[in-house]
């Protein structure tokens, strides 16, 4: 396209160790600042993950590692597990890692268009990394108001909310925000105008595709929370009455605000890593992906749809039940993009020659875990049973049936198949395959028994059930238990994915240019790139799907083959 900016000519030198690791605006090295940070993020969140479960596996007993867990600092660490889990390792990896290292590569341009301004992105996220994690050290303790932060625990001192601790995170939620708001600028009109020669629309990977689409989301939706958030910075700070009813606030208006942000922002985490798992099952079941244009199209219609969802968190709270009617049939209706994006991903699968290396089984992984969330979401979609299952344990493994596929199954995914390219090695892969299936199998051991405790009437967020003695709470402890020990097992998996990552680094098999025969542009550089990516920017002259083709020697034609 003519209107195409090409970076055909920069001079690309060698940068020093400063420049390189610390200041760099290489999209590649902000792209593993952003992968390292959130996999420390991770691990802090799946120790407090491993804190409030040991406190409901083990109720009142001396938590390994942390000590006697009190009901203040119960409900901190579930809030912080939660904030850190959606916005300190979702976000950053599956968005800001991903698309970072991906964007310039798949498309075929040198860079970011503005790569200074995706350096700022990083050091503003970081620094609201260092806010969130500083707000355990203040009077007081870190923010115990819930990730939602409902008024008026987030704006008073009740039940141990310090002020400092919800401003921190208050803050903390600001700075990351503006963060992504300046990467999504970057990799929109990145993808618009930094194309390779004859890569037309249709040519676009759907990772890419999903990602800019994702971001787009994240633009749209961010506003009203952002104004929502000033809104409750003043109730904390100047003793305003937004949201407190005894000022003459509302509390329901906050809701309204963050969900408006906050169901979108589902879709925000879901898109790119539906994405990565549609490039993986392309490349292993060696087919062209089924309805590329209809995969499009259906990502287009969920990102329209999230917009008109966001009330169904609130069918409990009070609104009119006439817009509960309204609120149930939208919900109804997303499900059904969302749910042609998987029948068409099966459909590449049918007929294909399917291989079962690591990342094959992840991107399957998800998809059957993913069905899981999806199917038990249409219960909570209808207003009538969500009344009595809204705020249970049903909730949370709903929740996390739909989560966990998108923050850590789809990037254990994304990891094991873009290894190669990253870091020019290949990671183990029997130690990959134990890793899979030591973590989807006690995955569905936390969450099974949750469905159950849910449905007897567990409300979450409670922190001993010891006090529902008359209601036989304690002959559903066994399952609280399991749920308990399906964690530590599966958070004992972990450390064999962290051995092979760091260990494959310098002891793994060298890998081929590409070695699993894509037909991406990101095969067609070195491993790992250069600074400057491509000697020389690549023509593209068809679509990013090519595989099986009748007649030909291979079973590929990359996209910037010419015959």
């Amino acid at each position: 396209m003519s209107e195409q900016v090409q970076h055909a000519g920069h001079d690309h030198p060698e940068p020093g160790f400063f420049l390189k690791y610390c200041w760099s605006t290489d999209h590649k090295m902000i792209a593993m600042q952003y992968l390292f940070t959130g996999m420390a993020m991770a691990m802090i969140g799946g120790f407090l993950a491993y804190v409030f479960r040991m406190q409901q596996g083990f109720p009142n007993h001396y938590v390994p590692g942390f000590g006697l867990v009190t009901p203040g600092r119960y409900n901190e660490v579930v809030t912080m597990h939660g904030t850190i889990m959606i916005f300190w390792v979702a976000m950053p990896v599956l968005i800001a890692a991903f698309g970072n290292y991906l964007i310039p590569l798949m498309i075929g341009c040198d860079d970011m268009a503005f790569p200074r301004i995706n350096r700022l992105s990083y050091q503003i996220f970081l620094l609201s990394a260092i806010v969130l994690l500083g707000s355990f050290l203040v009077k007081g303790g870190a923010f115990g108001g819930a990730w939602t932060a409902y008024p008026p625990l987030s704006a008073s001192g009740a039940y141990n909310l310090t002020p400092i601790g919800a401003t921190l995170w208050l803050l903390a939620v600001a700075l990351e925000f503006v963060a992504f708001l300046l990467g999504g600028i970057n990799f929109t009109v990145t993808v618009m105008n930094s194309r390779a020669p004859g890569m037309k629309m249709f040519d676009i990977p759907i990772l890419i595709w999903m990602i800019v689409l994702a971001t787009v989301i994240f633009m749209a939706s961010a506003g009203p929370l952002i104004a929502g958030a000033v809104m409750l910075l003043f109730d904390q700070t100047m003793a305003t009455g937004f949201y407190d009813p005894v000022r003459g606030g509302d509390p329901l208006l906050w809701q309204h605000l963050f969900w408006f942000f906050g169901h979108p922002e589902v879709y925000v985490v879901l898109l790119p890593a539906m994405g990565i798992v549609a490039e993986i099952i392309a490349v292993f079941a060696r087919k062209k992906l089924f309805g590329y244009k209809s995969m499009l199209y259906s990502t287009w219609g969920v990102g329209i749809l999230s917009f008109v969802v966001w009330a169904h968190h609130q069918f409990v709270a009070g609104i009119d039940p006439r817009m509960a009617n309204v609120f149930t049939v939208t919900t109804l209706l997303i499900s059904i993009p969302v749910a042609e994006l998987v029948f068409l991903y099966i459909a590449t699968l049918y007929g294909g020659s399917i291989r079962l290396d690591t990342p094959m089984l992840w991107a399957l992984g998800f998809l059957a875990e993913f069905l899981i969330g999806g199917v038990t979401g249409i219960f909570l979609g209808s207003s009538g049973t969500d009344i009595y299952l809204h705020d249970t344990y049903f909730l949370i493994a709903h929740f996390h049936y739909t989560f966990v596929p998108i923050a850590i199954i789809s990037v254990f995914a994304g990891i094991t198949f873009w290894y190669p390219k990253m870091f020019g090695r290949m990671m183990n892969e029997t130690l990959g395959k134990i890793h899979f299936w030591g973590t989807v199998i006690p995955f569905n051991v936390i969450f099974i028994p949750l469905f159950m405790t849910g449905m007897a009437g567990d409300q979450r967020r409670i922190y001993s059930y010891a006090q529902f003695a008359e209601q036989s709470r304690p002959a559903l402890q066994h399952l609280r238990t399991t749920s308990t020990i399906g964690l530590l097992v599966m958070l004992s998996f972990q450390l064999i994915f962290i051995f092979n990552f760091f260990w494959s680094m310098r002891n793994g098999k060298r890998a081929e240019a590409n070695p699993w025969r894509s037909t991406t542009l990101e095969w067609t550089v070195p491993s790992p790139p250069p600074h400057g990516n491509f000697a020389e920017l690549p023509t593209v002259y068809r679509g990013p799907y090519e595989y099986g083709l009748p007649g030909r020697a291979d079973d590929y034609w990359p996209q910037n083959a010419p015959n």
